[in-house]
């Protein structure tokens, strides 16, 4: 039987070129959210399945979690989502971490779904989290961070960040549609669906769920409605906290890029205030890039000790799609090498062992072609290598203790000494 070389359905190999761009990528991630003071954590890949039963969605525990009974009979599961592990961390050292925490990570996570654009069933997400401080700071800060990372790649220009509250869904719910727990629950639930289902089947599902047709209006009426009437005519809590946080990015360039839209649930069933979601203006990504919101209670679900936080998550595959559509991506996120040495005959190995150590000890990396001929030949697998120099250690160079460093993106060559070999690469 012949193997196929393709990958698991919904995963993705990462060759050279591939893992270049992701470690470009990530790397601006990191950059800006250390440069706000978040410390980097890592959590199991596998997890009690038990963990995410008690607050994930009901859509990923029931269909979308790669769950076993392993040899000891305990239900585990594949992580579909970090911040359940992030909460049971926190709760596990929580009298002992500096408040507000300020956590991120970058792990790899799974769920059983339908492969398609923007969406696989293995990706990587930068989590960011922070448990603690005042509310509203806490808000503003995590969408400030948002903002900043579309920013870091200079596509700020192709976002709107979509805000919401849960606490003045749940009182439009409660208070003007008369909708009990469990009808509120699946209620949000359809509208976080709404634009996969399309409008047909949204209203059937709301009718199934027991709605009327005047409570179905009551629910459109609200969803056109203003940031600037919201108060008026559906005040509440969470009314109130929407307006207190646009207010606060009245003087930042944030201000142009947010916009209320009542129509933004996130799906996970613990968010308990603020939601957000940011979406990229093209018609090629039509869909939220990521987002996130406050939860107020989730710790609280593993001891007596609670404290609030508001987090996001930032999946790879709908970013990659947004630097590569709008063309943000650096050009040298290719592989690539310092400096590639050339050598003619077997007799200078130990010489340019020694230059290759030097050059090492100074931070540049080098490469060889692991062979002796001639000199076009192992130029090509420089090029191949992307190297930026070819140092080439030929009998005329060491006869004169020295080599011909070449420019691979200039063409431009010279001949230095040993010693000066460093300062020329550099």
């Amino acid at each position: 039987m012949t193997l196929s070389t393709k990958p698991y359905k919904g995963t993705r190999d990462f060759y050279p070129e591939d893992m270049a761009f992701r470690k470009w990528m990530f790397s601006h991630l990191k950059s800006v959210v250390e440069s706000y003071g978040y410390n980097e954590y890592e959590g199991p890949m596998l997890e009690s399945f038990e963990l995410y039963a008690a607050k994930t969605g009901e859509e990923i525990v029931n269909s979308q979690i790669y769950h076993f009974e392993d040899r000891g009979q305990r239900k585990v599961a594949m992580r579909p989502e970090m911040t359940p592990t992030m909460a049971r961390m926190v709760a596990g050292r929580i009298q002992e971490l500096a408040k507000p925490i300020r956590w991120y990570s970058l792990p790899n996570l799974w769920r059983y779904e339908r492969p398609q654009r923007g969406r696989l069933r293995e990706h990587w997400q930068l989590n960011v989290d922070l448990l603690g401080g005042e509310r509203d700071l806490a808000d503003k800060e995590i969408i400030k961070i948002a903002f900043e990372l579309i920013k870091k790649f200079k596509g700020q220009e192709h976002i709107k960040i979509h805000i919401n509250n849960r606490k003045l869904v749940n009182s439009f719910f409660n208070d003007h549609l008369g909708l009990n727990t469990e009808q509120a629950l699946q209620a949000s639930k359809a509208i976080d669906a709404k634009d996969k289902t399309g409008p047909d089947k949204f209203n059937q599902s709301l009718k199934d769920m027991g709605l009327n047709e005047n409570q179905i209006t009551k629910l459109s009426d609200f969803f056109n409605s203003s940031l600037d009437n919201l108060n008026s005519k559906y005040p509440s809590e969470g009314a109130t906290e929407l307006a207190d946080l646009f207010n606060s990015f009245k003087n930042s360039e944030v201000f142009e890029k947010i916009i209320f839209d009542p129509s933004i649930m996130r799906g996970l069933d613990y968010y308990t205030g603020t939601v957000f979601e940011v979406y990229d203006t093209s018609p090629e990504n039509n869909r939220a890039m990521f987002g996130g919101g406050r939860y107020d209670n989730l710790i609280g679900l593993f001891g007596k000790h609670q404290i609030s936080g508001i987090g996001f998550g930032m999946g790879d595959v709908t970013l990659e799609n947004f630097i590569n559509t709008h063309g943000l991506a650096c050009e040298n996120t290719k592989p690539s090498v310092d400096a590639f040495f050339v050598l003619p005959h077997r007799k200078h190995m130990a010489l340019m062992d020694q230059l290759i150590e030097k050059v090492q000890l100074a931070g540049l990396s080098t490469a060889t072609s692991l062979d002796t001929g001639k000199l076009g030949a192992q130029l090509k697998v420089a090029n191949k290598y992307n190297a930026r120099f070819a140092v080439i250690l030929g009998d005329d160079e060491v006869s004169t203790q020295q080599v011909s460093v070449k420019n691979l993106l200039t063409g431009e060559q010279v001949t230095v000494s040993f010693d000066g070999l460093t300062k020329a690469l550099n």
